[in-house]
């Protein structure tokens, strides 16, 4: 990593391409170039057995078979061929069951796609969760008494960190005979996820939430009892007829790379970042009295921090802090700066919504940094306080 730099503690939104990540793409960019789909020649068969490796660890990070893969662009893709491409299959089999079902604070492009489907004959389900972030079945429960055709549920919230009970929830959407989906882009590589032990019929993973590039993902499709979607754009009948597209080699590459150094390492990582974690919280709480952390603290990825500072707009607190590297997870428009909706949704007052930062942990983040940023954090609240008691 380079010095002079602001620190970085905003790996929720995006993680640095991990330099062994980019050493096993290079080669794809360059000598080895070839389209995997052009398996008439040595180049386009190299091409195609690097797509394959990638497609084995991919599928190992989750406990899934290489074959249960389609890879897309992201998980916004993933989602949207999950959510829409079930609905539609099921809506032109003649499925009585129109019902679709999420939380009030899933990402918003899980949000739009359900939203969507109710001009196609659908019925769009918002849940509301606790005021730790989390799902309550007895509510998922109560609403699966309507015939439901999917459930979705991501693993991990963006904005809080917060976990949901994946095993638990599938088990109920299985129950009522509907599918369950996850939006595991937060969570994989991060936590442990195993699509046969956790019941998951759909996940969505995203290569640069764990240290791979940007603009590759994937969406796992369970393959017995086989869940079945319809395409959102037609094309050439690439992976296996879901999505149609030449596969960008390189990125896949790198993709299945970071997957396989997630696998490897990811218990010996989650211990370091949690104790990162609960070394910045430790030292602000000790400094700023009437500190809060946004969602459960017991069910949280190991990295994150949602924090509610007591009279400050974060956007605010941003401002006197041009060295770090953190985001409110605020809805901007040209109007106006609008707390965020995941924290409207825990029931969360307007004014502690708004003075909120979301604080991300990430593989590169030395103790040192932590021990700095929270001295800079520390340091502008007190700076605003005296400017305010001046």
């Amino acid at each position: 990593m380079q010095r002079n730099r602001p620190i970085y503690l905003d790996n929720q939104a995006t993680t640095p391409c991990d330099p062994r990540v980019v050493a096993a793409m290079r080669p794809y960019f360059e000598e080895m170039f070839g389209n995997p789909h052009s398996v008439e020649h040595a180049l386009g068969r190299e091409a195609e057995a690097a797509v394959a490796r990638a497609r084995d660890e991919v599928a190992a990070l989750i406990g899934a078979s290489a074959r249960e893969i389609v890879f897309t662009s992201g998980a916004t893709e993933s989602n949207n061929l999950a959510i829409k491409g079930a609905a539609r299959f099921a809506g032109r089999q003649g499925s009585p069951r129109r019902r679709v079902i999420t939380l009030a604070t899933e990402h918003k492009c899980v949000l739009e796609a359900t939203r969507d489907l109710a001009a196609e004959g659908f019925e769009p389900v918002f849940l509301p969760v606790g005021a730790d972030g989390r799902l309550d079945p007895e509510a998922l429960g109560a609403a699966l008494a309507v015939p439901t055709l999917l459930v979705s549920v991501m693993a991990a919230n963006n904005e809080t960190g917060v976990l949901q009970d994946i095993a638990t929830i599938a088990a109920c959407a299985h129950d009522a005979g509907a599918l369950f989906h996850t939006d595991a882009a937060q969570a994989a590589g991060k936590i442990p996820l195993d699509v046969a032990e956790q019941g998951i019929d759909l996940l969505s993973i995203s290569g640069h939430k764990l240290y791979g590039p940007k603009g590759v993902g994937a969406l796992y499709v369970r393959h017995r009892p086989r869940v079945r979607l319809t395409p959102l754009f037609s094309g050439g009948g690439q992976e296996r007829g879901l999505r149609s597209g030449t596969l960008p080699a390189p990125l896949i590459v790198g993709f299945g790379e970071a997957c396989r150094l997630a696998r490897l390492e990811l218990a010996d990582e989650a211990e370091r970042l949690a104790a990162l974690r609960d070394r910045l919280l430790s030292r602000l709480a000790a400094a700023v009295p009437g500190l809060r952390v946004n969602g459960s603290r017991a069910h949280r990825l190991p990295g994150n921090l949602n924090l509610a500072f007591p009279g400050m707009r974060a956007e605010t607190l941003l401002a006197a802090l041009p060295d770090l590297c953190l985001s409110t997870g605020s809805a901007c428009s040209s109007a106006a700066v609008e707390p965020s909706y995941v924290l409207r949704a825990m029931g969360i007052p307007p004014d502690i919504a708004a003075g909120s930062l979301r604080i991300g942990i990430g593989r590169f983040t030395s103790a040192a940094e932590i021990d700095t940023a929270a001295a800079m954090l520390i340091a502008a609240l007190v700076r605003r306080s005296e400017h305010q008691n001046a």
